[in-house]
């Protein structure tokens, strides 16, 4: 990954008050249809509308305090940052690209895994993880457990 999208961006206690200010003024620009604009020096220049979208994600996220940072979608992560991501072990990983669960490739002598290939992963976990907790909680209903 390029150097800048490689480790997370924690805003400062006044970066994320800016970003909660900018974050409020762009939502309220989204409702009203207006369109973004930058100003660099004495140009200005037109934004696309999925650009600011995904800044307002980005300001909310830091306006909270949160790291940020921002993946490629063609982008090949190592073991290390495809852990991370799922937020399990690297050996964990391991087991799950040797089972055939996550498609991976070689680069030389060390995996590396797309990161479309995780968010499908994440995605699809997770769905399976919604779909057990509501059956779950059908048979705590059915049995009358209180749940």
């Amino acid at each position: 990954m390029a150097k800048l999208l490689e480790r997370p961006i924690l805003p400062s206690a006044d970066d994320a008050e800016l970003a909660a200010q900018a974050s409020r003024q762009l939502s309220r620009g989204k409702h009203e249809g207006a369109e973004l604009r930058v100003q660099v020096g004495n140009e200005t220049l037109r934004l696309p509308k999925s650009v600011g979208d995904l800044l307002y994600h980005l300001l909310t996220e830091m306006g909270q305090g949160n790291a940020v940072t921002i993946i490629p979608v063609h982008a090949e992560l190592t073991t290390q940052e495809a852990a991370d991501y799922l937020n399990v072990s690297r050996p964990y990983l391991i087991r799950l690209l040797e089972e055939g669960r996550l498609p991976f490739n070689m680069v030389g002598t060390h995996r590396r895994v797309k990161f479309s290939d995780l968010a499908t992963y994440k995605s699809k976990t997770e769905d399976e993880r919604k779909s057990l907790m509501e059956e779950l909680a059908a048979q705590a209903q059915q049995l009358g457990m209180g749940y």
